[in-house]
């Protein structure tokens, strides 16, 4: 079986058929976050490092690091800064050594400049996934021999120099390129990782079936693993949620190996939190002051004032159960198994010490 290895320092995660479902966590990711972007032009990398650990918490078995970012505020010092290719190596450093520093898990080094990919590369510990290479020939031409040179397992893109196809056999054939020129520089096809391209299934109603049909096909012709950004089959559409947490075990049952997504699921403000509270008010239920907002949430359903796993980590931990990826359902139990309440510890479950009592 097609197995991909990815390794930190200490840990190691397997992209494979016969292994668990692999989550790469995207939120390290200046790209669209204005205020991340903002703190790491100031050096202030605690964001990353808190999104490092929910995600990791959450159930995260690789962690992204993307550099993609311009530091325009200090442009007026040095015009380069408003150049990536100046700005995402050094910046892809920081960020590397600062993640690794805090968690275990393996690294995603993932930047479109290839000056941070190598730096990447050279900061990381262990066996990084690299991401990414394209079927564009200058790409392929910059970034296999990067690796090559550090013999780490690359994200290949299906797209080439005439762009994006809405034709998913054109897809194939890009991915069969990128992985045919892999194997000119000694790179095995088990260390390239097919991202098929995941088409919003809002602006075309194929999307979905096209996705399943070309994992089929990349699993069975190729035996290459796969990912994708799964939230872009709901782009635009409501309750993304929904459509995720369907779309990624049917995703995983047509042979799909992993998914860069974000597995947590977003704490509950307390605007929201206020909002309910006049709400039951209004409705007569009366809610003891000495209530705190945790639990407040967690009785109406809200979900949680503090990050954790997200919706599409059940359906992801389900899906491996139901397809024996979680012998006996072990990470299944413990994924649901509700934590004491404080001073609860070691009780049974009717809240005494000592749990089931012996019948004389």
């Amino acid at each position: 079986m097609t197995r991909t290895i990815v390794e930190s320092k200490t840990k190691t995660a397997i992209i494979g058929f016969d292994q668990p479902f692999c989550v790469i966590g995207e939120r390290i990711n200046p790209t669209g976050r204005k205020i991340l972007a903002e703190e790491l032009e100031r050096d202030d990398f605690s964001r990353v490092e808190a999104d490092a650990l929910a995600q990791v918490a959450a159930g995260a078995n690789i962690l992204d690091v993307n550099s993609g970012a311009v530091f325009s505020n200090k442009m007026a010092e040095d015009p380069r800064y408003a150049d990536n290719n100046f700005v995402e190596p050094m910046l892809m450093k920081a960020l590397v050594e600062r993640v690794q520093a805090i968690v275990d898990v393996p690294l995603c080094i993932d930047s479109s400049v290839p000056g941070a990919l190598e730096n990447g590369l050279a900061a990381a510990e262990g066996r990084p996934l690299l991401n990414s290479v394209t079927g564009e020939e200058e790409r392929l031409e910059l970034v296999l021999p990067l690796v090559k040179k550090y013999n780490v397992p690359v994200v290949a893109i299906s797209n080439d120099d005439t762009g994006i196809s809405e034709d998913p056999d054109v897809r194939f054939e890009v991915a069969k390129k990128i992985v045919q020129r892999a194997a000119d520089f000694g790179i095995p096809a088990h260390d390239i990782v097919v991202d098929p391209l995941v088409m919003p299934i809002g602006a075309m109603a194929t999307a979905g079936l096209q996705v399943f049909t070309l994992v089929r096909r990349l699993r069975d012709e190729l035996g290459v693993n796969t990912t994708c950004g799964a939230s872009n089959i709901s782009f635009g559409l409501p309750n993304r949620h929904g459509i995720n947490n369907a779309f990624l075990p049917m995703a995983m049952a047509a042979g799909m190996t992993s998914a860069i997504m974000n597995p947590v699921g977003l704490p509950i403000g307390a605007s929201k939190i206020a909002e309910k509270r006049a709400e039951a008010a209004a409705a007569g239920i009366i809610v003891p002051d000495e209530m705190d907002d945790e639990t407040f949430v967690q009785m109406f359903g809200l979900g949680s004032t503090l990050p954790r796993a997200g919706k599409e980590m059940e359906a992801i931990r389900a899906a491996n159960f139901l397809t024996d990826n979680d012998p006996h359902g072990t990470d299944w139990i413990r994924f649901n198994k509700v934590a004491p309440k404080a001073g609860q510890e070691g009780r049974g479950r009717d809240g005494r010490s000592g749990g089931r009592r012996r019948r004389g």
